[in-house]
């Protein structure tokens, strides 16, 4: 099962998504739904998007729609250095602090932070920006869970972590100023249900950057090179907090461009997972 999220008639509708068309689901038919977290974290979310989807009406080209961020509300997470390639990457770009995420790539206690609040998140074909203030920046390719208030996994979606690594690697106290700020956070297009994604060690998950008419970058990777289990970083996450709307959370890159590539404005980020499709944003 997929979802969407999209403005019909200058309205924010819900959507379930087949064979690259979008039902409507009337929500007035179950006031205690508000968006799709609510659907996710359902009991038997397929039964409930049966009751809800709008079968009277005709239904559209996904191509053809407006689609918004699919978040209602959640706050958004990140995890770093949860990849090999990403530790090295790290590592190259802050040599003081090397050591640093060699530990935390090897330690039990994951490296979160919080990333971005469901108003700040970048809708799909949308512009993410790349800092005035930073000299490097790139893309960062990421799975992103959708997490129920009770801790199940219950959907994915894709992300763009954008950072500035520039300003992370000057100092890592920096972390908040190279992961959080306006236009930092993409995500979309659609949501998967857990039951209709491939086996986690079958996910790929591609990136391309594009200028100038051409390709700048690109590169690929699958989730079974990921170090940590989801599961882990889930726990990790709900250690001395709570989400009563569920939460978004971005689990890490394994792809990252050359030390010499740095994102330009007009560039176009192309990223693409298996069972939930591609998310492209221009870059501003």
């Amino acid at each position: 099962m997929q979802l969407c999220k999209l403005l019909d008639h200058g309205s924010v509708r819900f959507g379930w998504v087949r064979g690259g068309h979008i039902t409507l689901l009337d929500l007035k038919r179950d006031p205690s739904i508000q968006g799709i977290g609510d659907i996710l974290a359902a009991a038997e979310p397929d039964k409930l998007v049966l009751r809800l989807a709008d079968i009277q009406q005709t239904t559209f080209p996904v191509s053809s729609a407006r689609l918004l961020a699919p978040v209602d509300g959640q706050e958004i997470w990140g995890a770093g250095v949860t990849y090999k390639r990403s530790k090295i990457a790290r590592e190259a770009e802050s040599t003081s602090a090397a050591s640093f995420y060699d530990k935390v790539y090897s330690a039990e206690r994951p490296e979160l932070f919080f990333k971005a609040t469901a108003e700040r998140v970048v809708h799909p074909s949308q512009p993410v920006r790349v800092r005035h203030d930073s000299r490097w920046t790139v893309p960062e390719p990421e799975l992103a869970l959708y997490i129920a208030p009770d801790r199940r996994i219950v959907g994915y979606t894709i992300g763009n972590d954008m950072s500035a690594r520039d300003i992370e690697g000057e100092n890592p106290l920096y972390l908040p100023q190279a992961k959080i700020y306006q236009g930092s956070c993409g995500l979309g297009p659609l949501v998967t249900s857990t039951s209709d994604m491939p086996p986690r060690e079958q996910i790929a998950i591609e990136l391309k950057i594009e200028r100038a008419g051409g390709v700048a970058f690109e590169g690929s990777t699958t989730l079974s090179q990921m170090a940590r289990p989801l599961e882990s970083l889930v726990d990790w996450l709900f250690r001395e907090n709570s989400f009563p709307r569920g939460v978004v959370m971005l689990t890490g890159t394994g792809i990252v461009p050359p030390d010499e590539f740095s994102l330009r404005a007009g560039d176009r980020v192309r990223i693409s997972i298996a069972g939930i499709g591609e998310l492209v944003n221009p870059v501003q």
